[in-house]
């Protein structure tokens, strides 16, 4: 902040919009067919809610017709039955129920809870014969999930296909279905990799998707497409688990590369179906922010805010961030630990965060659109990223990375103070009183 002196806290005076009017930010992103909205933490309420009313009004107002979340396929699928008018589960809770492994919170919670039961609402109110809203997952965890899933159509549609792709599937149950033990196993040859079963499974799918397609219509398109997806991502994930344990960024890659090929397909069927498709995007900052502008994208990470640039082009697309200086978020101290509330500590001196913060408020910067002053916002500072995992005792390594925000993002959102996403399951572990100078500020 220091070495742009007051010109930078200038610039957002005279740029930056209450964030309380998402006017510009809705008319200015309605004009692009992809909008990616990200979180600076898996579990701040304030970036839930706040997505969740812009997309609203993205739905509403420029007619965006699917959400698409990182989240799972088949547990998003099954929220995406029920928002459609599928009354496969009684209410909202219900359809949430496919989110069972951690972190559940990402998704059972009361802003997505409240968004899921909005989506039924508009959709049981649009005229008969309107396309419906969709919510789709495009993760790749669940694995297992996935092969039940396939083998539940196969055993409906084709009982010899089925049986075919039992034994294909198979291969990958040695480890007890646990997929990081396979790929340890199969990274280190402690057992045969699955690559060539589960990609002969994808082929073989795709083969009959005529046949499987044209029985009952549309019904039958709908069944088949979410079979399919799930066998693209059994083939990707079981790249992913072997790569966990390679080394490097490919995991990292795999994933994110999965995530736009899903993207991708549900585009292309849903253009085939209902005409032009617009999506909103809900991910990470960390996935939606353009990975070339980081320096962890110079290290050779990419992610799927690079990637929908580069197959949908910049005027297509739109990318919004969002940041925070302190407060509390829903957090786990270590991988599938119990959810906690834990305190944001004041972001870094020499963060975007902290120069935010230091111009004081919470605003909306059009950093696309913004001409005078633009190029301060080029260079690189810090940012902070705060997953499903938050180590306050080590921040500056585990949750800052190098970034040029104007070239990351089309726009931010700057919330000074936040509070913690509230889980459906009331269990996360208080956070301890703890003053703010008590805090360290360089580590």
């Amino acid at each position: 902040m220091a070495r742009f002196g007051n010109r930078f806290g200038e610039v957002i005076r005279r740029e930056g919009r209450e964030i309380g009017d998402y006017q510009r930010l809705v008319d200015e992103m309605g004009r692009a067919g992809l909008v990616l909205i990200g979180e600076a933490s898996h579990g701040t309420h304030e970036f839930y809610e706040t997505r969740a009313r812009i997309t609203e009004r993205l739905i509403e107002e420029k007619g965006f017709n699917a959400v698409v979340v990182e989240a799972d396929w088949p547990d998003a699928w099954r929220v995406n039955r029920w928002v459609r008018g599928f009354n496969d589960d009684e209410d909202a809770e219900g359809a949430l129920g496919g989110f069972k492994r951690f972190p559940q919170w990402m998704w059972r919670n009361e802003d997505v809870l409240e968004f899921v039961e909005w989506m039924r609402r508009f959709n049981d109110a649009r005229p008969r014969g309107r396309e419906k809203v969709g919510f789709y997952g495009m993760d790749l965890y669940s694995l297992y999930t996935s092969v039940e899933e396939v083998l539940k159509y196969l055993n409906k549609v084709d009982l010899a296909a089925a049986r075919r792709a039992r034994w294909r599937y198979s291969c990958l149950g040695h480890s007890g279905e646990d997929a990081q033990a396979y790929g340890y196993a199969a990274s280190f040859e402690l057992s045969r990799s699955c690559e060539d079963e589960v990609v002969a499974q994808l082929v073989e799918l795709r083969r009959g998707a005529a046949e499987y397609a044209k029985r009952d219509g549309r019904v039958a398109e709908d069944e088949y497409f979410y079979a399919e997806q799930n066998a693209r991502l059994i083939a990707n994930a079981e790249r992913y688990y072997r790569a966990m344990f390679e080394g490097g960024t490919e995991s990292w890659n795999v994933r994110d590369r999965h995530m736009v090929e899903t993207l991708g397909a549900l585009v292309d069927y849903l253009d085939g179906h209902v005409g032009k498709t617009k999506v909103v995007v809900w991910a990470h900052n960390s996935h939606l922010g353009d990975a070339r502008a980081t320096d962890v994208g110079e290290r050779g990470q990419l992610n799927v805010g690079q990637l929908v640039r580069e197959k949908w082009g910049m005027d297509e697309t739109r990318l919004v961030g969002f940041s925070t200086h302190k407060g509390t978020v829903t957090a786990a101290t270590d991988w599938d630990g119990p959810a906690e509330t834990k305190r944001v500590r004041p972001s870094l001196e020499g963060s975007w965060e902290r120069a935010f913060h230091d111009v004081g408020g919470d605003f909306l910067m059009m950093l696309r659109e913004m001409k005078e002053g633009r190029e301060m916002f080029l260079e690189e500072r810090l940012e902070r990223a705060i997953g499903v995992i938050y180590r306050p005792e080590t921040e500056r390594i585990s949750h800052y990375f190098g970034a040029r925000i104007g070239e990351q993002f089309d726009a931010v959102i700057h919330l000074d103070e936040t509070s913690a996403v509230r889980p459906l399951e009331r269990v996360a572990i208080p956070a301890p009183v703890e003053e703010e100078e008590t805090y360290p500020t360089g580590i």
